[in-house]
């Protein structure tokens, strides 16, 4: 049932990874789920850039390097962590929104589909074993440094990718009950 998969999806990270590559059969299919999220207008926003083998290490050496530079007080641990997450991961997919030339639609549409097309990924993510997580930092604003982007697109985080064998702790709600209110 796909409330039980929503229910299961978690954030796994990358110091929760073990070494084992993902297949590009999975990672293929993994996109394809996100290929069938809701769009207004029929935009299509979402776009994505894989990253794996050597490409890993050099986003992680230029996460740390822009980190170090634009930051008044850098923190070791903080650049450690920007160069050495992207290596754990088995692959790395660039959660980018290319906006429409046209502007049909509020930007605000756009980013939401995408963030639709990422939550499609997550899910397939757990039918497939396989734990993600989507991080936002703030140094996405300077993704056009390492990426070539189309007019009008931009990066809006990672989704870090990689194999577990760690048992998962249980999702924590409140009822929907205290955020719902019914109208007769």
């Amino acid at each position: 049932m796909i409330l039980d998969l929503i229910k299961k999806r978690r954030s796994v990270f990358p110091a929760q990874y073990i070494e084992k590559e993902i297949d590009r059969k999975d990672l293929e299919r993994i996109l394809e789920a996100a290929n069938w999220a809701p769009t207004h207008r029929k935009t299509e926003p979402w776009r994505f850039k894989v990253l794996q083998g050597e490409s890993k290490e050099k986003l992680g050496l230029f996460l740390s390097y822009k980190y170090m530079d634009t930051e008044a007080k850098p923190k070791e641990m903080k650049t450690r962590k920007l160069m050495e997450n992207p290596k754990k991961a088995a692959a790395i997919i660039a959660i980018c929104m290319q906006r429409d030339p046209q502007e049909r639609v509020p930007e605000w549409e756009e980013i939401a589909a995408t963030a639709m097309a990422v939550q499609n990924m997550w899910l397939c993510c757990v039918e497939l074993g396989i734990g993600s997580y989507w991080s936002s930092p703030g140094l996405i604003q300077y993704m056009d440094e390492f990426f070539e982007f189309a007019p009008g697109e931009k990066c809006l985080g990672f989704f870090y990718l990689g194999y577990y064998d760690s048992e998962l702790e249980p999702g924590i709600r409140t009822s929907v009950d205290q955020k719902t209110v019914w109208f007769e």
